[in-house]
């Protein structure tokens, strides 16, 4: 095991930023309304797994289909770019559409907010750059986070606010930004050698 704390922590962060569990408050409190009942815990869990699932065996599904991890590194900082660019400017490039009422907790929580293409290109971009078990540690924080939003929804959003969440939500979108431009640069560099 190779523990690393400052990769763990920019895995998080990176990983926080991505799903931005915080800036889908008012999608979570819509869906809350509608639904009635949301399971935090199950909704968590179903997204861990298939997190977990798609770090471990994405690189083996690239093979298949003839692409190595740095490529697909540089095509998921153009993605985590875009994202970064909604949360700055406050534009929707790729918002999915709300679920079913049955089906709220595992869609559209679990997937896509949670564990969307971003963040499942955003872990395959890290695999490139960092440990594995130091990833891990990574979404188990961020998975412990989106639970604790999960079930205090409603709390959350009248202790930030909407200019609070949308404070936090233009901080991580420059830090996703910077974050996509090192990932391509550095990957990039891995095409071309």
């Amino acid at each position: 095991m190779n523990f690393i704390t400052k990769e763990i922590l920019t895995a998080t962060m990176v990983l926080f930023a991505v799903i931005d569990i915080i800036g889908s408050i008012p999608v979570i409190i819509s869906l809350r309304e509608k639904a009635k009942k949301i399971k935090s815990g199950r909704a968590s869990i179903i997204a861990a797994v298939v997190m977990v699932f798609f770090l471990f065996l994405g690189e083996e599904i690239l093979k298949l289909i003839g692409i190595n991890v740095n490529e697909f590194a540089v095509a998921g900082a153009f993605i985590l770019f875009f994202i970064a660019l909604e949360m700055i400017l406050g534009v929707t490039l790729f918002k999915e559409k709300e679920g079913g009422r049955d089906m709220a907790t595992v869609f559209p929580i679990a997937f896509p907010i949670v564990a969307g293409p971003g963040s499942l290109t955003t872990l395959l971009s890290l695999r490139a750059e960092y440990e594995m078990e130091n990833i891990i540690v990574a979404i188990i924080i961020n998975i412990v986070v989106v639970f604790i939003v999960l079930k205090t929804s409603s709390r959350l959003q009248n202790i930030l606010g909407k200019n609070g969440i949308a404070i936090i939500e233009k901080i991580f979108g420059v830090i996703l930004l910077a974050i996509a431009v090192k990932l391509f640069t550095s990957n990039i560099q891995e095409l071309f050698t």
